[in-house]
């Protein structure tokens, strides 16, 4: 039951370091990257508290120097899930009967130490190992990480003090809010180490347990989360850290008689097959999984002829480049009016022109490698096949090299063809493609809405209201979170709670409530002070 005694302090947004030089968090940070470059990790599973080497080794290296060996991490095994799963069961008893107030002070004792000594080692981590810049990863790996430590907790109090409006005289109503029987399976992205340390810890905030498997390309920041929970008194077994191969992990989780939820984010084709792998045993499970997750997106700008060119384009550049495309909420497609498209492609042209691709540890480059050699190869097959094609022309990039890192440069497609191939496809790397439109808006808007099966992220750039309510109308489903006059990435917990359907997954909305309300299970109390003892109602007395 939610204690009215104990107030929470109220959320705020994790303030950005802004890592100028000469600023002590840029000497600080500086310091951690060489600290943490100068050694090789033995990354091993960790199950009830316990590290558990396996023997199965796979590495973790730097995406923008692909020789540099920052790790080495062991793979689960069948037992190992089935270990883990032990573990998070003798965990369950304690944990989901502690009182939520103790459960919210370990958690506002992460947001402490993230936003303290584990700021330097988790932007450190995030830089070296998914090759992010030190921009990139202050928004994730710190702020947005703290948030949502910190936004959860109250979003906890909020739904713990929902109860029943009326208790009529002689009883009493009241709601319990139950952790799920069972264990929760998080399954997570290498692009946003804030994501990796939400999955699992959202679920876990509410009383239940989890498995975590991370991304393959991850695992460097996830051991450094793990260290982050011990340090802030997560009881051993709650959350229990499993990374490993796909093909392993998944099957053997999923089938478990006692899986309660996923929650996931990754790709559509993943979870989709996850969804179906449910279905298929729905029979076996304790209770009904509940099945949260955000897959792919495919996302657009679109552009009235009313629209702010320079705006524009930098939503452009910053929509579309920013961590070398590899978010789900990057700008991918773009839609230009005829009449101003000369006026945009100088203006975006400009700030292309100016962007440097290279190691994370210059910290001029506006963009780095991206994750792997399958990432790499797989985004420069969409190059490869624009430039072959006759529909469309690159203006910008075009080259790529990997004999050092991934690096791919910023590349821009401009097509005739608005159901061209980049057009349609989630790319997942520094690649946008622009149509520029002759017909009416009206007719575009339909044309976008229509193009994709995703529905994450969209933008309208207008200065005409009409026309802002004109494609609000329009492309009312064709994403869930939309943006006027702003690029449509960069979601703050607190501000816009993030997520997309359609094909892009849930919407149950990350850094929100509803997200955290999908991980408990309610139980209707009443209690009646005067019970009848007497089975007959006064309508059946006799006249």
């Amino acid at each position: 039951m939610y204690n009215a005694r104990v107030k929470i302090p109220a959320a705020t947004n994790e303030p950005v370091k802004n890592y100028a030089p000469g600023s002590p968090e840029r000497a600080s940070l500086k310091a951690k990257i060489a600290e943490l470059k100068d050694q090789v990790f033995d990354i091993p599973l960790i199950i009830g508290g316990k590290e558990v080497r396996t023997g199965k080794i796979a590495e973790c290296r730097m995406p923008h120097n692909h020789k540099h060996v920052l790790a080495t991490y062991h793979q689960a095994s069948a037992k190992d899930i089935d270990d883990a799963i032990i573990a998070s069961q003798a965990a369950w008893e304690q944990w989901s009967n502690m009182p939520w107030e103790a459960r919210a002070a370990i958690f506002k004792r992460m947001a402490v130490l993230l936003a303290g000594p584990y700021r330097d080692i988790l932007n450190a981590a995030s830089m070296l190992g998914q090759s992010k810049n030190a921009y990139q990863a202050e928004i994730d790996s710190a702020c947005e990480l703290i948030d949502f430590f910190n936004f959860n907790v109250e979003y906890m109090t909020q739904i713990y003090n929902e109860q029943p409006p009326l208790s009529p005289t002689g009883t009493w109503n009241y709601v319990q809010h139950r952790p799920l029987e069972g264990f929760v399976f998080a399954v997570t992205p290498f692009n946003f180490t804030s994501i990796a340390g939400n999955l699992p810890t959202a679920p876990a905030l509410m009383g239940n347990v989890v498995l975590w498997k991370p991304a393959s390309s991850s695992v460097y920041s996830g051991y450094f989360l793990m260290k982050l929970f011990k340090e802030a008194g997560l009881p051993d077994g709650v959350i229990n850290f499993i990374p490993g191969s796909g093909a392993v992990v998944g099957p053997t989780v999923i089938k478990h008689k006692l899986l309660a939820g996923i929650h996931f984010t990754g790709s559509t084709a993943v979870f989709q097959s996850m969804w179906k792998t449910i279905g298929e045993n729905i029979t076996r499970y304790k209770s009904y999984p509940r099945i949260v997750g955000e897959t792919g997106g495919k996302d657009f700008i679109m552009v009235h002829e009313s629209a702010d060119v320079d705006a524009v384009a930098t939503a452009m550049v910053r929509g579309a480049f920013e961590y070398q495309g590899q978010k789900c909420s990057a700008a991918s497609r773009v839609y230009i009016p005829r009449t101003l498209w000369p006026a945009i492609k100088s203006a975006y042209l400009q700030q292309v022109d100016q962007i440097t691709v290279g190691d994370v540890e210059d910290f001029s480059h506006f963009m780095n490698a991206v994750i792997d050699k399958a990432a790499f190869n797989d985004i420069v097959t969409y190059i490869e096949f624009a430039k072959k094609a006759e529909d469309a022309e690159i203006i910008s990039g075009g080259t790529y090299d990997d004999s050092v890192g991934y690096f791919i440069q910023p590349t821009t497609i401009v097509t005739t063809n608005p159901h061209f191939k980049t057009m349609e496809e989630e790319i997942f790397g520094p690649v946008l493609t622009i149509y520029v439109y002759d017909g009416s808006f009206a007719e575009t808007l339909e044309l976008c809405d229509k193009t994709s099966p995703y529905a994450l992220t969209g933008a309208v750039f207008a200065q005409d209201r009409e026309a802002i309510l004109e494609a609000m109308a329009a492309l009312e489903f064709s994403s869930g979170n939309f943006y006027i006059n702003d690029k449509p990435t960069g979601a703050v917990v607190g501000q816009q709670p993030f997520g997309g359907s359609r094909a892009s997954g849930t919407n149950d909305k990350a850094g929100s409530i509803f997200n955290l309300m999908r991980w408990i299970s309610q139980r209707t109390v009443k209690e009646n002070f005067i019970p009848p003892k007497d089975f007959k109602y006064p309508f059946m007395e006799k006249e």
